[in-house]
């Protein structure tokens, strides 16, 4: 089969931009929710919320007999909420999601649906000695100063980073998973014909993978992939020595996963992605081995098993204030997912796994 897969457009360059600069910290993702909506509503067959927020989209297929192929990307951040009141317009609150309080200090916040911007405060570190030099969730506020009326405990707060290009990089908050997020709306609005197309848009997949959970017991699909955005460690060691634990690099395309702490992904999935790849003389790359998870690491156990594969776009910095991508590992990442589904039959899922 001839197979040519499309190319971003410009327009998903915008709403990635978009997707970046929405604060929709774990278990308040409504505003990316809605951005998703809006870019779909004429593009899907079927747009449903389920009571936990995962916002389902389904593209039936143009073809018989048709793999069912339920592909996750997850729309939290990790952020903070806001626990109580510490005085004038501070706050005292906690991360959600993997983040460090020395990540956090001296840095600017959106607070709360209003957006109101605060700042991450602590005693001054030059005025500190010894271990203390070292902030804890404890020694931490926000402070909105004067701003603070109307915000209330339980409300999330990001980091206020406004999105950047420059030549083939991107800068920005949250392209863990925003990234994911534009992918998957593409993938829908380019829908491959050949496959049934299940695309979840997660919730809460930074505190324990939870929406991917209840949208595989949802769908049962015969195939389950998830799109994120993972750490590329590929900075150099001491005195320049390469770092041979790098994960993944960036510039050297999307990033197929063969283990990570709660998956083995499927080994026909990743001959598939892997041969869709080098047909097409798309860059690609294979996860080094560890830690960290995905949602397939909640997909793959539901029902009677779920093949599953991850593919992520590598970035630096990720779960701080700024992190840093390659647009061409973003496009490659989109055309071979494309490809892969749109060359993807059931007889590859009656080989042995």
């Amino acid at each position: 089969m001839d197979i040519t897969p499309p190319r971003l457009s410009r327009a998903a360059l915008a709403r990635l931009r978009a997707l970046t600069e929405t604060v929709a910290v774990s278990g308040a993702e409504g505003p990316v929710r809605a951005l998703v909506r809006g870019a779909l509503r004429d593009h899907a067959a079927q747009m449903h919320t389920d009571a936990l927020g995962n916002l389902l989209v389904h593209r039936p297929a143009q073809a018989p007999r048709a793999v069912r192929v339920l592909v996750a990307a997850h729309m939290d951040e990790v952020g903070f909420m806001l626990t109580h009141r510490a005085g004038d317009g501070l706050f005292r609150f906690r991360p959600v999601g993997g983040l460090r309080p020395e990540v956090a200090l001296g840095q600017a916040v959106w607070v709360g649906p209003q957006r109101r911007v605060g700042v991450v405060g602590s005693t001054p570190v030059h005025l500190l000695h010894g271990p203390a030099r070292l902030p804890t969730w404890d020694d931490l506020r926000i402070d909105l100063g004067p701003h603070g009326q109307g915000v209330e405990p339980g409300q999330r707060a990001a980091f206020a980073t406004r999105f950047r290009r420059v030549d083939d990089t991107v800068f920005a908050k949250a392209l863990d998973d925003r990234v994911g997020v534009a992918t998957l709306i593409e993938l829908v609005r380019h829908a491959p014909p050949q496959v049934d197309l299940w695309a979840a848009f997660t919730v809460q997949e930074e505190i324990g993978l939870r929406g991917a959970r209840v949208v595989a017991h949802a769908v049962q699909p015969d195939v389950a992939l998830a799109l994120d955005c993972t750490p590329a460690r590929d900075l150099p060691g001491p005195q320049g020595r390469q770092n041979p634990a790098y994960n993944t690099r960036l510039g050297h395309g999307p990033a197929l996963y063969l283990a990570d702490r709660m998956t083995i992904s499927d080994r026909r999935l990743v001959r598939h992605f892997e041969a869709t790849a080098r047909g097409l003389g798309l860059p690609y790359q294979f996860r080094q081995a560890g830690g960290g998870a995905t949602d397939a690491g909640a997909m793959h156990v539901q029902g009677a098993g779920i093949p599953s594969l991850s593919v992520s776009v590598p970035a630096r910095g990720l779960h701080t204030p700024i992190a840093t991508l390659r647009v061409r590992d973003w496009q490659a990442t989109f055309q071979l997912v494309w490809a892969a589904l749109a060359t993807l039959t059931p007889a590859l899922l009656e080989q042995a796994p």
